[in-house]
């Protein structure tokens, strides 16, 4: 059986977010930026070195594209609350931008809940039982049987001097790779709370990015 210690150390590191930014907002921010883009340097290394290593000396990492996978996966994840706080998520609203202002923070607010339900469903679908819905797993089941099994990845492998001044086994656990899964949703579900509370107390108009475009524009016509 499953325990519920990832639950508890997820929560403590939301927790943790929310402190920090009640204090520094912008370190929090700062922080997320240089993981991302670490993320991309490490993912444009990867991938350089294999063009080198292959046409430039015929020889190459057998590993290289598993982790450029899994990078693009952490980015993908970990840049979705990101994206999600700062506003960088594309949505369509022209058609309730149309409605009387009540509705439309209404709206807005119920794509704000929207987002943070199909986290909540996606890190563990178990507390649906509670609705009557037939349905278990998720992204932290998952992650803990990585975890408690210890399973290793095919390709990727440890340095072997890590492994002798560590003891570490050949293969970099999964459990490691998939990590950014439940925290990313976990980050995921946060930022969409934070953007209903800011909708609901008119510091925010919607979840998604706003009319950039349409600045552009009256920017540009303004410029001519």
């Amino acid at each position: 059986m499953l325990s519920h210690w990832p639950f508890f150390a997820l929560l403590a590191l939301l927790l943790a977010v929310f402190a920090v930014e009640r204090r520094r907002p912008d370190l929090v921010t700062r922080i997320e930026e240089r993981v991302i883009a670490l993320l991309l340097a490490a993912m444009t290394l990867v991938s350089f070195s294999q063009v080198v290593a292959r046409y430039g000396f015929n020889s190459g990492w057998t590993g290289a594209l598993d982790l450029t996978r899994i990078l693009f996966a952490w980015l993908i994840l970990f840049g979705m609350g990101y994206g999600l706080k700062t506003g960088l998520h594309l949505g369509v609203d022209a058609v309730i931008r149309l409605l009387p202002r009540r509705l439309f923070r209404l709206c807005a607010l119920l794509g704000a809940a929207a987002t943070f339900l199909y986290a909540a469903i996606l890190l563990s679908a178990d507390w649906l039982s509670l609705l009557g819905v037939d349905a278990r797993g998720g992204a932290v089941f998952y992650w803990q049987r990585f975890f408690d099994t210890g399973l290793g990845l095919e390709n990727i492998r440890w340095p072997e001097w890590a492994q002798e001044a560590f003891g570490l086994q050949d293969r970099v656990p999964r459990w490691i790779a998939y990590l950014m899964l439940p925290v990313g949703l976990a980050l995921l579900a946060y930022r969409a709370l934070e953007a209903a509370w800011h909708i609901a107390t008119g510091r925010r108009e919607l979840a998604i990015a706003t009319h950039e475009a349409e600045e552009l524009v009256a920017e540009n016509r303004m410029e001519g």
